[in-house]
């Protein structure tokens, strides 16, 4: 469970592994006075078995002393040369989209760490899942299960939702079991929160609780709109009324991404943007505050190879109204590379359009045998794009992506874990850290931040 109250946020983790049918309020009768009462229970019966209950067991590094990363010392202790690790377990939910290749939408966090992980189905089947891919900036995740005769959640347009729309969700909450609950749409394009990188969250008064990520948010004619992901509530306290989900067409968006290519690669402009404010709009001669201003245009970028200039106002993409900075960096970061976008801006007080090729960001390296050390392949690193909320600021890189089964990845290395020294010398760059890799070591000693617990990791064939 994500806590946003004193900005602070816990992940949704479940407590029990328990498994029961659905829960749902029915204190009507079906019928009264010879006419049939409204019910959500024929529209349940048709999606509930596309939703799943998902099991995870799992390792994350323990912070170790610095000392015992010298072998002299860990000799005179008797400490084994080993990373310390400590075995976690956890509950969540997931969507079946899918039903012919098998594939489960969920949340990165439910997953995260996990070396196994079991799908309970309506009917009581428990499979072993394998991981597709994961996206940590949008808190994305599909795995895949083996089976034949599963129920997919049929998706809508999250496009067309509207506040005051009826929703229900549906999940696994405090590990009960599957549960179901019911409430309105209370918000849209909810972002700022600082809970993951791109943000664009729909928000609903339908009761989410720890327990509920990943599972399904649906209209009432049960077309899948969002996956449910976090909530706002005190430190520790459960829903109080405002649950937060992911529009199901960015989940798909990045679904499609990771099915394809096993990864996600950001869109890249090459421009860095400002929210416009009263005065802003006064002197630019706008009525509103809607839009987003260019503060500064970076050289042979893809804005600059298109003619975006310092000064003008993006007011809209493929004819969307842009918000504010915060909107169009979540619609430029989740469009593949090589995708076109048209930028209308206003400019001198007149409005044009330019259309710009979207490029993959330059601050992400893939790395190969030939690229940096080869303990590294499958890895791929870039500059740390937001502060860790427990440690605040931090210099070092950022992993954005760790193949499973590779080298790094059976080390305990993981995504979104933050590297801040190679070898006990510290790196505050992408070129400190090739530099330190590139040496010819037959191992590598890496110093991590992981959430809020610092680890040393050692990485040798």
């Amino acid at each position: 469970m994500k806590n946003i109250f004193s900005r602070l946020f816990t992940r949704f983790f479940l407590i029990s592994f328990s498994f029961i049918a659905p829960v749902v309020n029915a204190a009507l009768p079906v019928q009264m006075d010879g006419k049939e009462l409204p019910s959500l229970a024929p529209m349940l019966e048709n999606v509930t078995p596309g939703v799943v209950n998902i099991a995870t067991e799992g390792s994350v590094q323990m912070q170790q002393n610095p000392l015992f990363a010298d072998p002299r010392f860990r000799q005179f202790f008797n400490v084994p040369n080993q990373p310390l690790e400590r075995k976690t377990s956890s509950l969540g939910s997931g969507v079946i989209v899918d039903a012919k290749r098998g594939l489960v939408l969920t949340n990165n966090h439910v997953i995260a760490n996990a070396h196994q992980i079991t799908v309970t189905l309506l009917d009581g089947r428990q499979l072993e899942a394998e991981v597709v891919g994961t996206d940590p900036a949008t808190d994305v995740a599909v795995i895949k299960i083996p089976a034949d005769n599963l129920t997919a959640v049929k998706t809508t347009d999250s496009d067309a939702l509207r506040v005051g729309d009826f929703v229900v969700a549906i999940g696994n909450p405090f590990g009960l079991g599957q549960t179901v609950t019911s409430g309105i749409v209370s918000a849209l394009g909810r972002s700022g929160l600082g809970i993951e990188g791109y943000e664009d969250f729909i928000q609903t008064d339908a009761s989410i609780n720890p327990g509920n990520s990943g599972g399904a948010l649906v209209n009432l004619r049960g077309e899948l709109a969002g996956i449910n992901t976090a909530i706002i509530s005190p430190q520790g306290g459960g829903n109080i009324g405002i649950g937060l989900a992911i529009p199901i067409n960015l989940a798909l968006q990045i679904m499609e991404q990771i099915v394809d290519t096993g990864e996600v690669k950001r869109g890249f402009l090459g421009v860095s943007m400002q929210d416009l404010n009263p005065a802003l709009a006064e002197a630019f001669g706008l009525e509103g505050q809607h839009g987003a201003i260019v503060n500064q245009v970076m050289k042979g970028s893809p804005a600059d190879k298109a003619g975006l200039v310092t000064g003008d106002i993006v007011l809209s993409t493929d004819a969307k109204p842009i918000k504010n900075a915060a909107d169009l960096h979540n619609r430029i970061g989740i469009l593949p590379v090589g995708a076109k976008i048209l930028f209308k801006v206003l400019r001198d007080g007149k409005e044009s359009e330019v259309m710009v090729t979207v490029d993959e960001s330059p601050k992400a390296i893939s790395s190969s045998p030939k690229a940096i050390n080869e303990l590294l392949k499958g890895v791929t690193v870039g500059d740390i794009d937001k502060a860790n909320p427990y440690f605040g600021k931090v210099e070092g890189i950022t992993v954005k992506a760790v193949q499973r089964g590779s080298i790094a990845w059976r080390s305990g290395l993981r995504s979104a874990d933050i590297i801040t020294s190679v070898n006990k010398a510290p790196v505050k760059s992408l070129q400190e850290f090739l530099a330190a890799v590139n040496k010819k070591n037959d191992s590598l000693l890496f110093r991590i931040i992981r959430g809020n617990t610092a680890a040393f990791l050692v990485l040798k064939k």
